[in-house]
């Protein structure tokens, strides 16, 4: 009988009602990973990971050699106050290096914890200093390079750090506008990128046989891209990516002395080179990923290709090789991909082994993810703009409720894999539009370039509207019922969307977007003051022309928006002034348009407290249930959020 009932109630139901999909606790999708990053010793005898904690993380270590190391090591934890935002191995095999979280004064220390007996020691310990881009090498086991402004806080020099006893030395002292520094594998600096603030040129610096002076051996143009990965084995040489003679970077070998380039390392016509893979031993390159929708590797190395190929068989997605010890007989790998959390395994390379270590949110695991697929549509001046569509979970088809998720930036981009905005969206019954819009990174110079001065009502913004209306024409999305929605630069486009396409949206939702665009500049702190000339160069001259800022900062066109909006912001940002988004927000109210304003006391740009981002995430599923008609969890205030409402 029961059974009859139920079969009965399944076939009464409304369209998709019996295929409704668990509510995913929010807890679970924005809950700090519970363990990430594993990385292996150079000696192989040890493991390390990070480890969430309610303190912030610990940085755990465990013994993967015989019963003597086990002995002397044992589990070690490390947590320092505040959290750590970088770790990496010391070639030594013994220290753990790693920089805490900076403090609201810019302040970050780079700290070694000797693993066979816990002693922690502060390698930089002086006041006010920001320590940054530690740098090792297995020629030079006991030492250390790292970035400090302590010699001027407006310049990062590099130092030199003998582990053993502790000690200090100048390595490469900034004249002024660099802004990479690139050592060779005896841990001498022989390159440096600098940039030029008047016009936003790059200039790669190099010393080729270690002494001054500093040689120019290759510029960038403004509207080009450059960088460089490091030295070649022999030395003689740099592997620098490069947009020169190309739309999309590649990767080539150039002649440390003169500049020339030697030959093409690897190259895509559809996508900028990704990640680097070089040899633990000798640096050589031995394979290259690149990334249009999905990412993939070339191999060089082909003793690399049977290792990829066993990898690939074992898990869906991408395949990332997150450390190698130094006689590369052991690896760990992060097995990314849509459906799922991040899986962690050592591969044990002779054997042709995986051995499972954890994933990164268990708790992931009984729901199910909702469909995920990357598409290309064309803007309306014929662009191609790729894009990820993720499909509502619940439903029966029929048009849903669209949520365009901005990404940040802008000079960024959305990307294959796991999306936990996407995922949460999805399961509350949105379709989900994330739009890699004209200035995106990743996919070329020239579209990189299309994104200059298309702030505002321009290019960047119809990119978007041209997204939607792709969505409702494929009735995919419901024209009535659309919401914008971002952090940073995407919660400036939520903002501008509602100011300047009002009738394209239902409702918009901005956490630390820009109300004032000319303070975005201003906010650059003086340590890199050289990437100021080119956000004005991508953005416009917002600093010396106060109606182009005023044409494109939301701020000024209050009269425009028309649809309700959740404004969120740290009140210490200091990209977004509180007094800006209480004269947007007083303006909006004055007119009766319903305006959510939240402020999280103690936050910054970003919301670094779980709590608060719990909050907000809240906050924003209960305006979007109210506004598009989706579902939501009960809302519940975190107990340490220090959210208020203004």
């Amino acid at each position: 009988m029961a059974a009859f009932l139920l079969a009965l109630i399944l076939l009464w139901a409304p369209a998709g009602w019996a295929q409704e999909a668990p509510l995913l606790p929010r807890e679970v999708v924005f809950g700090p990973p519970s363990v990430l990053r594993p990385q292996v010793a150079p000696d192989a005898r040890h493991l390390a990971w990070l480890e969430t904690t309610p303190s912030g993380g610990a940085l755990v270590v465990r013994s993967l050699g015989g019963e003597a190391d086990a002995a002397a090591a044992g589990d070690r934890r490390i947590e320092p106050a505040g959290g750590i935002a970088h770790y990496r191995w010391a070639e030594d095999g013994r220290h753990l290096l790693y920089i805490p979280r900076p403090t609201a004064k810019g302040e970050a220390h780079l700290f070694a914890v000797d693993v066979t007996n816990g002693k922690v020691r502060d390698l930089t310990p002086f006041d006010e200093v920001l320590a940054q881009h530690p740098v090792t090498s297995p020629r030079r086991p006991n030492h250390v390079l790292i970035e400090l402004n302590r010699r001027d806080r407006r310049v990062l020099d590099v130092h030199q750090v003998d582990l053993s006893d502790g000690s200090l030395q100048l390595a490469a002292e900034n004249p002024g506008g660099v802004i990479g520094w690139v050592a060779d594998r005896d841990l001498r600096v022989r390159a440096a990128v600098l940039s030029d603030p008047r016009d936003g040129s790059k200039h790669l610096l190099a010393l080729p046989d270690g002494e001054p002076p500093w040689r120019e051996i290759a510029a960038w143009p403004f509207h080009e891209e450059g960088g460089v990965v490091g030295f070649s084995p022999d030395g003689k040489s740099l592997l620098v990516e490069t947009s020169l003679s190309a739309d999309t970077s590649r990767l080539v070998r150039m002649d440390a002395a003169t500049g020339d380039e030697l030959e093409v390392v690897a190259h895509d016509l559809r996508a900028d080179v990704g990640r680097v893979l070089l040899a633990p031993g000798s640096g050589a390159v031995q394979a290259v990923s690149f990334e249009f929708l999905e990412p993939g590797w070339r191999i060089l190395d082909d003793t690399l290709r049977p290792d990829f190929a066993a990898l690939a068989k074992l898990r869906r997605g991408a395949v990332w090789v997150v450390s190698r010890d130094r006689a590369d007989a052991l690896w760990t790998v992060a097995f990314q991909s849509p459906r799922g959390p991040v899986e962690y395994a050592l591969w044990h390379r002779a054997e042709q082994r995986a051995e499972t270590l954890f994933q990164n949110r268990p708790a992931l695991e009984p729901f199910s993810p909702a469909p995920r697929e990357g598409r290309v549509i064309r803007a309306r001046d014929g662009l191609a703009l790729p894009l990820y569509l993720t499909h509502p979970a619940t439903g029966d088809g029929a048009p849903a409720p669209l949520v365009v998720a901005v990404h940040g930036g802008p000079w960024a981009r959305d990307d294959y894999g796991w999306d936990p905005v996407a995922q949460w969206l999805a399961n509350r019954g949105y379709a989900v539009l994330q739009v890699n819009y004209r200035g995106s990174a990743g996919f070329g110079r020239a579209f990189l370039s299309a994104g200059d001065e298309q702030w505002g009502p321009a290019g960047m913004q119809t990119d978007l509207a041209d997204a939607v209306a792709w969505a409702v024409d494929n009735e995919i999305g419901d024209p009535t019922r659309v919401c914008v929605y971002g952090a940073s630069f995407g919660g400036y486009a939520a903002l501008a969307a509602a100011a300047f396409q009002p009738k394209r949206y239902t409702c918009a939702v901005s956490l630390g977007g820009y109300t004032d665009v000319s303070r975005l500049v201003e906010s650059v702190p003086e340590a890199f003051a050289p990437l100021r000339g080119r956000l004005l160069g991508r953005i416009g001259d917002v600093l010396g022309d106060e109606a182009l800022n005023r044409s494109i900062s939301p701020l000024y066109h209050t009269d425009r928006i028309e649809v309700p909006l959740l404004v969120a912001q740290g009140e210490k940002d200091p990209k977004v002034r509180v007094k800006d988004t209480k004269r947007l927000v007083e303006t909006l109210r004055a007119h009766e348009l319903p305006v959510e304003w939240v402020v999280y006391r103690g936050e910054g740009h970003q919301l670094a407290s779980p709590a608060n981002r719990l909050d907000f995430y809240a906050r924003t599923e209960a305006f979007l249930a109210r506004h598009l008609g989706g579902r939501a969890e009960p809302y519940a205030p975190p107990d340490e959020t220090t959210a208020t409402l203004r």
